[in-house]
């Protein structure tokens, strides 16, 4: 259940490499998911999108939230909230924040990102100390990385293609690739629906059994949508299901 943003975020964002013209997203975009562990509900994950006048320019908010319920929470307590500042003009993350609290577990950090002299200020209110590192190239954090896709045209992409992006994540910035695995039609609360199943290559150890541990399936239109995202655990299994949406930009087009 605590990683399931991260695994969100993680797997759509390897297919982000777009242009700044527009998105394929808007304000008041909405998405919860379910989220099982084994055959527990674990609890759910909601991802909203708003609108800020962030440093004086025009950005997409866009807030995340994770929390355990029921038998879960009763042993292992979440309460994960993640927010990016988007700037709509160039698609880069100016701010991000990772507030999370995970059975014991937390962190209160603040990234400020200058993409001109590529350096990240890094603000770990818990520790009360400020850091700064430098990067290399085009990077997004952990949640921007989510939405950078938007504009992706995946039409041409096909099985056994590769993917890979930078993403800032913790203090230094790491590198991910995904593959193409095909297109699916898969069942969903909601109806059938046509989709690209894809597999992001995770760091297997402390969390995932192994590098392929994740499989997700995305919707195969402009939105991109997860329907369903499958993750084995060193302990036990996850999986998490589209449960609700709002104002999405392009209608999704289910079968009932």
């Amino acid at each position: 259940m605590k990683k399931i943003i991260t695994i969100l975020s993680l797997a759509m964002c390897l297919m982000s490499f777009v242009s700044s013209e527009s998105q394929n997203y808007k304000v008041g975009e909405f998405l919860k998911y379910r989220i099982h562990y084994g055959l527990l509900n674990a609890g759910f994950a909601t991802l909203e999108v708003r609108s800020s006048n962030y440093d004086g320019k025009k950005h997409f908010h866009i807030i995340g939230e994770g929390s355990s319920s029921g038998a879960v929470r009763a042993f292992y307590k979440v309460d994960d909230r993640y927010e990016t500042y988007i700037d709509a003009s160039t698609n880069k993350p100016s701010k991000f924040v990772r507030k999370i609290s995970e059975g014991g577990y937390t962190r209160d950090q603040v990234f400020t990102f200058d993409h001109q002299d590529k350096v990240v200020e890094i603000n770990d209110k818990k520790e009360k100390k400020i850091t700064y590192k430098e990067f290399e190239g085009n990077i997004q954090d952990l949640l921007s990385a989510f939405y950078y896709l938007r504009n992706y045209d995946t039409d041409g992409l096909k099985t056994g293609d590769f993917i890979g992006v930078d993403i800032f994540m913790s203090d230094e910035t790491y590198k991910f690739k995904l593959k193409i695995l095909g297109r699916e039609t898969m069942n969903s609360k909601f109806g059938k629906i046509r989709c690209i199943k894809i597999r992001p290559y995770v760091q297997s150890g402390r969390i995932f059994k192994e590098s392929e541990s994740v499989t997700m399936w995305v919707t195969d239109d402009e939105n991109h949508v997860p329907i369903q995202i499958k993750a084995e655990l060193t302990v036990g299994s996850l999986k998490a299901d589209l449960y609700d949406y709002r104002n999405v930009k392009s209608k999704l087009k289910f079968v009932n």
